[in-house]
C-alpha cells in the first residue's frame, strides 16, 4: 500500500478566498486515493501544526499531493511560511543532507543533496488567470509554461529529490459559469494517470 500525504496549501481571505474550492479537490482527491488503496495523511498550512510531526509525515509519504491557490503568482504566504520551516527542518534527517556540493569531488552539483529521491509530488494549483496566458510569448507570464511559472516550488522539491508528476491547476475561478464537474473529471484523470499505473 503507498502512502500519500495532501497539503492543505491555503490561506484564507474573508469574503475572496474562503477555502471552498481547496477543499473539493482536496475531497475529491482523498476519495480517490482511498478507493485505490492509498493510506492518506492530511497537513493544513494555516494551522497550530508542529514542525516535527511535520516531517514524520513527509518520511512516511511516498507522494505529497500541494494543493494551493496562486497569490500574487506564488504560493500565500503563510503556505512560503510553511515550506521554509518544513524543508529547513528537515536538514540531515528527512528533506536534504547539504546542498550536494563537495570540496572533495568537484563533479558533485549544487541541487544534489536532496534526502527524498524515493518521493513523488503533484501541485494542484487554483488560478484566477486564464489558462492561455501560459505558453503564449503574448500572453502575461512572456511564453513560460505553467510549470515554468511556478518554477520556485517545484525547484523546493528537486532540491530535496523529489520527482514531479503532472501539473493540474484550474483557471478563471471568479467566472460565473465556471463548470465544476468537468473540471473535477480533469482533475480526476490526472490523478489516474499520476498515481494508476
Amino acid at each position: 500500500m503507498k502512502n500519500v500525504l495532501i497539503i492543505n496549501g491555503h490561506q484564507k481571505y474573508e469574503e475572496i478566498a474562503e477555502g471552498k474550492l481547496t477543499q473539493t479537490f482536496i475531497d475529491t482527491a482523498e476519495e480517490f486515493f482511498l478507493k485505490n488503496n492509498f493510506e492518506v495523511k492530511h497537513s493544513t498550512v494555516e494551522s497550530d501544526y508542529d514542525i516535527k510531526e511535520e516531517l514524520d509525515k513527509f518520511s512516511w509519504a511516498d507522494y505529497i499531493l500541494f494543493q494551493y491557490p496562486i497569490y500574487w503568482m506564488g504560493v500565500p504566504w503563510i503556505t512560503k511560511k510553511y515550506m521554509d520551516e518544513i524543508f529547513s527542518g528537515g536538514n540531515g534527517t528527512v528533506t536534504f543532507v547539504n546542498d550536494g556540493r563537495s570540496r572533495s569531488d568537484s563533479s558533485k552539483k549544487y541541487g544534489s543533496g536532496g534526502l527524498m529521491n524515493d518521493k513523488k509530488y503533484m501541485l494542484s494549483l487554483t488560478y484566477n488567470c486564464p489558462s492561455n496566458e501560459f505558453d503564449n510569448k503574448d500572453g502575461f507570464f512572456d511564453g513560460l509554461s505553467l510549470d515554468e511559472a511556478n518554477i520556485a516550488t517545484h525547484k523546493t522539491f528537486q532540491f530535496c529529490g523529489a520527482k514531479p508528476l503532472e501539473t493540474y491547476a484550474i483557471h478563471d475561478i471568479f467566472k460565473s459559469d465556471l463548470d465544476m464537474k468537468s473540471e473535477l473529471e480533469r482533475f480526476t484523470n490526472t490523478l489516474k494517470r499520476n498515481f494508476v499505473k
